[in-house]
């Protein structure tokens, strides 16, 4: 879900390409949330195999992920740890749209009408403990690193980023900005097209590179008076402000000085701590014990995982192992991969 402070930050379209030789942290519960909502069937129900385990993240995950490989994009997978306390509400407002979904998903299926179906479906996605290690252990299997984030994956990656360990943070939301990412990477994980939140309707999308040093320029302020205005309306730390969108809480930030002032300003009455969200945002949970180490893939893992467990193509699946090892052999020396397995 994230904070919506999209219209104020500039997107400069880039070619994957681009990235080669970058080491990128991916916000991995963001995309694979993003691969089970987009890769699902005809009447949208997700890809499974014959026990009825979902696979939709798995997919995305193996087919994605050798998509960057191939361009010599090291992706580094970062997963969330324990939700911070105020994250409650919004995990509670999740699990109603869910809910609702499903239940105007199934009428649609009786009436026969799949594009409704498939529209309400797309809003039914469950990530598991389960589906999550598999990730894991998919990722670890093709000799990526996976780290665990103490609590939301972005601080972790927006930390590292600023550390420079990693060139930027792979995400669909914004808000590694917030947490102090320099760089953020989006539509690189997904396909040449990305459906519309809420409808049934696909556009063209293009990798996108936001810098936070940019966006603050552009609008005259600082990464506190980001957070301010993530605050004023909505984050997944609380819930927004009354009629107060991204331009208003922009001319409001740079009005104020100090964010008591700008909420006597709104006349609102806040039942939340605005001053803990700041923190939150400026003062991001991160650990400092980890190692990036990009190893030899295992075939013989990943063929058992997907293929074995999980019914995919054994033919497709080693065809795509063995055309990215000819694509780094192809490159020799100038890719930073080198032999996979």
């Amino acid at each position: 879900m994230g904070t919506q402070i999209g219209e104020l930050v500039e997107k400069e379209i880039i070619e994957l390409d681009a990235l080669s030789n970058k080491t990128v942290g991916v916000d991995s519960f963001n995309i694979l949330y993003q691969f089970l909502s987009n890769i699902r069937g005809q009447d949208g129900s997700p890809l499974m195999d014959s026990e009825g385990n979902v696979t939709s993240h798995l997919t995305g995950l193996f087919y994605r992920t050798t998509n960057l490989l191939s361009r010599d994009i090291k992706p580094v997978f970062v997963f969330d740890g324990k939700p911070h306390s105020l994250k409650e509400k919004t995990r509670e407002k999740r699990r109603a749209i869910r809910t609702a979904a499903e239940q105007k998903m199934l009428e649609a299926k009786e009436k026969g009408d799949l594009e409704t179906a498939k529209k309400f479906a797309q809003q039914t996605s469950r990530l598991t403990k389960e589906m999550v290690e598999e990730a894991k252990l998919l990722a670890e299997f093709m000799g990526l690193p996976v780290i665990q984030a103490p609590s939301d994956g972005e601080a972790q990656i927006s930390q590292m980023t600023e550390k420079g360990k990693l060139f930027g943070c792979v995400s669909q939301d914004f808000d590694s900005l917030l947490f102090g990412t320099p760089v953020l990477l989006r539509n690189i994980t997904i396909g040449g097209k990305r459906k519309v939140p809420g409808r049934n309707i696909y556009v063209e999308s293009f990798p996108e590179k936001i810098e936070l040093q940019k966006a603050l320029e552009k609008n005259e302020i600082d990464r506190k008076k980001l957070v301010w205005i993530a605050i004023l309306i909505g984050n997944d730390f609380n819930e927004k402000f009354p009629k107060i969108g991204p331009k208003t809480a922009l001319k409001l930030v740079k009005e104020f000085d100090d964010f008591e002032s700008i909420i006597k300003k709104t006349t609102q009455e806040i039942d939340f701590d605005w001053k803990e969200v700041e923190k939150i945002f400026l003062e991001p949970e991160y650990e400092d014990n980890f190692k990036i180490e990009f190893k030899n893939a295992d075939k013989e893992k990943i063929i058992e995982l997907l293929c074995e467990k999980h019914q995919f193509s054994k033919e497709r699946v080693s065809g795509t192992l063995e055309r990215l090892q000819k694509k780094l052999d192809e490159k020799g020396q100038q890719s930073a991969l080198g032999q996979w397995f």
